[in-house]
């Protein structure tokens, strides 16, 4: 498979696919493919592991997408304004990235759900205790909101993360939370009472415009049913 990423702060991700070769997406993302990709959904592994997709924010099915007869073409595009990055998986280099972040992926690479370990990074570190792990060996496409920016972690090298900030990060990385220092900070610093604090080592992806603080900036300019 080749690929092209473009059309950044709207992306789209064309996918050049060799003749058998199968792709696995979620419901709607799908934007234009050539006449010969035929579809087949799914639950991709059983009920078990569609229950899990579930629960970490993507839906029970899965679309698969195969080339027939030859070369085919298929494009995903973002559901949001922000970026696609394309993640090389391989074991020892699996990725836990946010909720419904999941775009699309070779069929070799496995959606899975992934608990935090310490519940306190689930609930008060922005990204909830159920994330996705991206496991398994091929390409996966994830959305991204806003710009992304990637950080590489060195062994316990740690970065602060304001809550909803933090897109994906190795599976070598660790995450817990940290409150605010001080009262005042937390009371009218205006940043929250927690911030997610992401050790090493592993990549980091971080993104600039969180789609739930773009709801919560545009919230107070929306009317009010009467």
């Amino acid at each position: 498979m080749k690929y092209e990423i473009h059309g950044e702060p709207l992306p789209v991700v064309t996918c050049h696919v060799n003749p058998g070769e199968c792709l696995i997406t979620e419901r709607g993302s799908m934007s234009w493919m050539s006449p010969n990709m035929k579809m087949e959904t799914s639950t991709n592994g059983g009920i078990g592991k569609a229950l899990g997709r579930m629960f970490s924010g993507d839906s029970i099915f899965q679309n698969r997408y195969t080339a027939t007869g030859g070369e085919g073409l298929i494009a995903f595009a973002s559901s949001f304004p922000g970026s696609i990055r394309a993640l090389p998986i391989a074991p020892g280099n699996e990725m836990i990235v946010q909720k419904s972040a999941f775009l699309a992926s070779e069929a070799s690479v496995e959606l899975s759900i992934h608990f935090q370990k310490k519940i306190g990074a689930g609930f008060f570190g922005g990204e909830g205790f159920i994330m996705q792990r991206l496991s398994g060996h091929g390409t996966a496409f994830i959305e991204i909101d806003g710009t992304a920016v990637e950080y590489e972690l060195a062994p316990g090298q740690s970065i602060i993360v304001d809550t909803g900030y933090l897109a994906a990060m190795s599976s070598t990385c660790s995450m817990e939370i940290q409150t605010v220092p001080g009262v005042k900070n937390m009371l009218f610093g205006g940043e929250g009472i927690f911030n997610t604090v992401v050790t090493g080592p592993g990549k980091i992806i971080l993104q600039t415009m969180p789609v739930s603080t773009v709801a919560a900036t545009i919230r107070p300019f929306i009317p009010t049913a009467k």
